[in-house]
């Protein structure tokens, strides 16, 4: 327990001091510029300091006053993108800015080894107007963006097709449909409404089997029942099947692996199934989020343990949730891995981040020999924001591979 509270600190700290490093530039850049006088200046940097204090606010009342907080959390969490955006366009105006002074000053000392005439002084009320024009620039820009990317993230999801060629795969399971959805997030934006509407189309899809890769929920059981209630009513023949991602930690994950299994879910912690079809089989296998040790004794990560005492020469499919897992199958015998976690990136710069911590971030590629299916996820975490990364339902179809 004490593990766990010095870890949320940590956290809390650094997530912290990084949103109170970005938004003090963007009131260095922005508002102090602007000269402005007493008391729109205070009200400047007071809006400022609330959207940052905002989304933690929001985060805590979630867990000890739930409900409370949900007609704020729009404001938090589009504040939070939004000014996203601010700092990201800010801090490449600024490297312009300042490498066109570079630039400038280079010039102008090439100049005077050249001339003796005097340089012309810069004019400091031009540049304070270009510094208020280029900021206005930033703040439409980063508001169209924003509004741009709300509407993405909460359109109806995509729904990517995706082929998998594996080899060895019995000839009764070539065409085998395999629906994944993942990282819906319900809380404090993603609400039943919008849990309907993944139902409805995975559903209208009509898969073989159907997986999820985690991070179903924000917040409790008690308080997100109803909202994910719509997903209990997904039927497939080969049934459906749940792993742990690492927000089921956050949010008490006994109590959502329970839930996921009244939901009529088969929760794989570290286990193995037999799918059959028309006599053949296939392996599908789960694990545990990688940070679940850290949380829950006896919920470490661990595809090996996963996939003991699987039947020899069959092929495998694995779930989980996040894709640095591919990272440890390379003796196993994996075909395929789906995983979800990084939300395609989501929107820049946290695409970075995400970049940073896993060896993919969206799409199909083949590691070692093994194919790893990322998805974009089905819903979307923190900002209601997404550009260039649409959220996703995957249909992910098995092909037998040429020989």
């Amino acid at each position: 327990m004490e593990n766990k509270v010095s870890m949320y600190i940590l956290w809390f700290a650094i997530v912290l001091g990084v949103l109170g490093g970005g938004y003090a530039y963007i009131g260095w850049r922005l508002i102090a510029p602007l000269r402005l006088g007493p008391p729109w200046n205070l009200v400047a940097w007071s809006g400022l300091a609330l959207l940052v204090v905002l989304p933690f606010l929001s985060s805590i009342l979630m867990r000890t006053a739930e409900g409370l907080m949900d007609p704020f959390a729009w404001i938090a969490y589009v504040g939070l993108g939004f000014l996203s955006l601010v700092f990201t366009l800010l801090l490449f105006r600024d490297l312009a800015w300042f490498g066109t002074l570079a630039a400038a000053k280079i010039v102008a000392f090439a100049q005077g080894l050249f001339s003796d005439a005097e340089p012309v002084p810069a004019d400091p009320s031009r540049r304070r107007m270009l510094l208020e024009m280029t900021g206005l620039g930033v703040l439409g820009a980063a508001g169209l963006l924003t509004a741009y990317g709300v509407y993405e993230a909460r359109r109806k999801p995509g729904i990517v097709e995706v082929s998998v060629d594996i080899a060895n795969l019995p000839a009764e399971f070539a065409g085998f449909r395999i629906v994944q959805i993942t990282d819906i997030h319900a809380g404090l934006t993603v609400k039943r409404d919008w849990i309907e509407t993944i139902a409805r189309e995975v559903d209208a899809l009509r898969p073989d089997l159907i997986a999820f890769t985690g991070d179903l929920a924000d917040g409790t059981v008690a308080h997100l029942r109803n909202d994910v209630a719509p997903l209990g009513g997904l039927t497939a023949p080969h049934g459906k099947f749940f792993v742990t991602g690492n927000h089921e930690y956050y949010s008490g994950v006994l109590p959502w692996v329970d839930e996921a299994r009244r939901l009529g879910y088969d929760v794989l912690l570290n286990e193995h199934r037999i799918v059959s079809r028309n006599g053949a089989s296939i392996v599908l296998a789960g694990v545990t989020d990688p940070s679940g040790g850290q949380f829950l004794p006896g919920h470490e990560s661990d595809p090996a343990v996963a996939l003991r005492g699987a039947p020899a020469h069959t092929v495998k499919i694995l779930l989980a949730h996040q894709p640095r897992t591919i990272l440890q199958t390379g003796s196993l015998g994996v075909d395929l891995v789906l995983s979800g976690h990084t939300h395609g990136g989501q929107f820049f710069p946290w695409n970075l981040v995400a970049t940073l911590a896993q060896p993919y971030i969206k799409g199909l590629h083949r590691h070692a020999g093994t194919w790893i299916y990322v998805s974009k996820g089905t819903g979307y975490w923190g900002p209601p924001v997404r550009l260039g990364a649409r959220s996703e339902i995957t249909v992910i179809t098995l092909r037998a591979a040429a020989a």
